[in-house]
């Protein structure tokens, strides 16, 4: 593949100990921004090298689509002597990422006390299931664990009225794994600013209970409360994609400038002026329930291509409700570029989602592919070993 320009991290290093996938994937986005990731790796390698389906072993999907712009060592940290060779690895690092265990990292003598204190430029970085001040600290944290005590489990439940379920995704994971990234930039700046580095703890649980709670801390933001916790018109049986004669649409009828155009739409201006409920934002407020399942019985008369075409006529705002497969062949992804199919050398032709943002100088670009596991390690150790020019 060709060399794209360097991005707007070029010249900075990151260590990256992670695995599975929130700290992966806040280290491919620095790596997209042109940092030198390097992605140490246990003799049996990040877990989701693992997971099907694969060309060939080590070579998972997931983990490919989450680790382009690194560079793969193989370490074995329990030894001293590739102790020894991370430890002149840091001596040219920016950034120390890692998703261990604290009392982990200490017990191998890896701790942020021990290497801030050596390295005083360094950003250390420990992505931890729950902050270590608290009662929580230390225990084992997994997406489906932080899903669940962050409430998103219950808030399907109260919505659907069905069974908690997870996200089908590893939205804990990649919520936390943003912040990272936003954190390390942001110390990065610190640093360039005043000169030193410093130890920052990402926990999970913190992370995504602010996410939650942003949006569902209700009556509860004041003191004495004002209600109970949780946003309406988010827990409405019918926010939902809405049935059709043949499928599903996304529709959000949500300004009062939206319902009096959904009615002009269905030829029903006369129920629009009568009604509060559509006419008023105050009364639909505390009625959304009754709002969407209007919505819910109105949006079976049509097809879904016939309500798309009628909405977007009225500036309505709608989508179509994509499964993974319409999702992928969507025609806007592809006319902006959004997968980039590239040849790797033992994978075969692969097709990669492309960083989103786009810039107009140093853009984020896939400089490196996936790499296959230890694939750089003599490259990387070669180059700390090489003597420095004066």
């Amino acid at each position: 593949m060709s060399v794209p320009a360097p991005g707007p991290l070029a010249g900075i290093r990151v260590l990256d100990l992670t695995t599975v996938m929130m700290g992966p994937f806040a280290t491919q986005i620095l790596g997209d921004y042109g940092a030198d990731v390097i992605k140490i790796e246990p003799p049996a390698g990040d877990i989701m090298r693992h997971a099907p389906p694969m060309r060939s072993p080590g070579m998972g999907a997931m983990y490919m689509q989450g680790n382009r712009n690194k560079r793969s060592v193989v370490l074995d940290l329990k030894t001293e002597h590739d102790r020894a060779a991370l430890l002149r690895l840091l001596e040219t690092a920016d950034v120390l990422v890692h998703n261990v265990r604290l009392v982990g990292m200490r017990r191998l003598d890896l701790g942020p006390e021990t290497l801030c204190d050596r390295f005083p430029r360094l950003l250390y970085v420990s992505l931890v299931g729950y902050g270590e001040t608290g009662p929580y600290a230390g225990r084992p944290a997994y997406d489906d664990l932080i899903q669940g005590i962050a409430g998103i489990p219950a808030l399907f439940a109260e919505a659907s009225g069905e069974e908690p379920r997870y996200v089908p995704l590893v939205a804990a994971d990649r919520i936390v794994g943003l912040n990272a990234a936003h954190a390390i930039l942001a110390g990065l700046l610190h640093r360039e600013r005043g000169g030193t580095g410093q130890a920052i703890e990402v926990p999970m649980f913190e992370t995504l209970a602010q996410f939650v709670l942003g949006d569902h801390m209700g009556g509860r933001s004041f003191e004495p409360a004002l209600g109970p916790p949780g946003y309406g018109r988010l827990l409405q049986h019918d926010r939902r994609p809405y049935r059709t004669q043949d499928g599903h649409v996304c529709v959000l009828v949500y300004t009062d400038s939206h319902w009096r155009a959904f009615f002009d739409a269905i030829g029903r201006q006369d129920v629009y002026a009568a009604t509060p409920l559509f006419n008023d934002i105050k009364v639909r407020a505390a009625r959304y329930g009754e709002a969407y399942a209007f919505l819910a019985t109105e949006l079976l008369k049509r097809t879904t291509v016939g309500w798309l075409e009628m909405l977007q006529l009225h500036d309505i705002p709608c989508a179509p409700m994509h499964d993974l497969d319409s999702l992928i062949d969507d025609p806007h992804l592809n006319a902006v570029g959004f997968f980039q199919t590239v040849e790797h050398p033992s994978e075969g032709v692969l097709r990669l989602t492309a960083p989103p943002a786009r810039w107009s100088r140093t853009p984020p670009s896939i400089r490196r592919l996936p790499p296959r596991l230890g694939e750089h390690t003599a490259e990387v150790l070669n180059e700390i070993d090489r003597p420095q020019e004066a």
